[in-house]
């Protein structure tokens, strides 16, 4: 063979070796963008979902601290208008208290409503012998009042007039000073406290008690009313209310 025809089928070689070479190398290039592309799609998608997750994340902490806000907003006005409310009760409650100061003025009203206070005490207990217990400056009216209220329970109750000491020792507090009903020393309105002559049963009919009790069962309208009223009619028809004690040395208070 010639050297001209071998010159030529070398080059024939190169030319397609190179060929061959730059339609590899064209491959790869293709190949390797396309899985170029691929990662930074899924880089890009990688870090969208990241970005959407903080801001879930952030939106709902913001969520979460609107609606703590709102919460703390609202019981802070609960509280202001739970205080309003009980500021407006406790000033129904001392005026019906200072009303209170007033009955025993009333000589006539205060003499009968102590005597319906005794008949009515002597015929929740039923006791044949009871102490009474009532305040210093109400003694003698007490005492002049026992044979009647006696006599009116004994007819009521169709039994024997029952024994009534009175108690001579202990007396119910005194009417507060210059009727400053928001003092912290007890005192007492007026009424009676009964009690068995062991002492295991002791009712409380004062007038401070029956205010306490009637003021409850108007504490739902007190809370939505600017003025309730409260009258003897309120305070003598409140009901009595027995709590009892397992251990018989304790005594059994009765609340009216």
């Amino acid at each position: 063979m010639k050297d001209a025809d071998v010159s030529k089928q070398i080059q024939q070689m190169i030319r397609f070796i190179r060929q061959e070479a730059e339609e590899k190398a064209n491959e790869i290039s293709v190949s390797a963008e396309e899985e170029f592309n691929i990662e930074k799609l899924q880089l890009l998608e990688a870090e969208k979902r990241k970005i959407r997750q903080e801001y879930e994340k952030k939106a709902k902490q913001i969520d979460v601290r609107r609606k703590i806000e709102y919460s703390m907003q609202l019981n802070a006005s609960r509280i202001k208008v739970l205080q309003a409310q009980d500021e407006v009760v406790n000033s129904m409650k001392d005026a019906a208290k200072k009303g209170l100061l007033k009955i025993s003025n009333d000589k006539k009203v205060y003499r009968k409503l102590i005597k319906d206070l005794i008949v009515q005490g002597l015929l929740r207990l039923k006791e044949p012998s009871v102490l009474l217990r009532c305040r210093e400056a109400d003694r003698k009216l007490v005492e002049s009042l026992l044979e009647e209220a006696k006599k009116e329970y004994s007819d009521k109750a169709n039994v024997q007039p029952p024994k009534i000491t009175l108690d001579d020792r202990v007396y119910l507090p005194p009417q507060p000073k210059n009727g400053a009903v928001d003092s912290h020393e007890p005192f007492c309105s007026g009424g009676i406290v009964l009690a068995s002559e062991d002492g295991k049963i002791v009712l409380e009919n004062t007038l401070d008690a029956r205010l306490d009790v009637i003021f409850r069962q108007k504490l739902p309208e007190a809370h939505t009313k600017d003025s309730v009223k409260f009258n003897l009619n309120n305070i003598m028809q409140s009901k009595f209310y027995l709590y009892k004690s397992k251990d018989t040395a304790t005594p059994i208070w009765i609340l009216i």
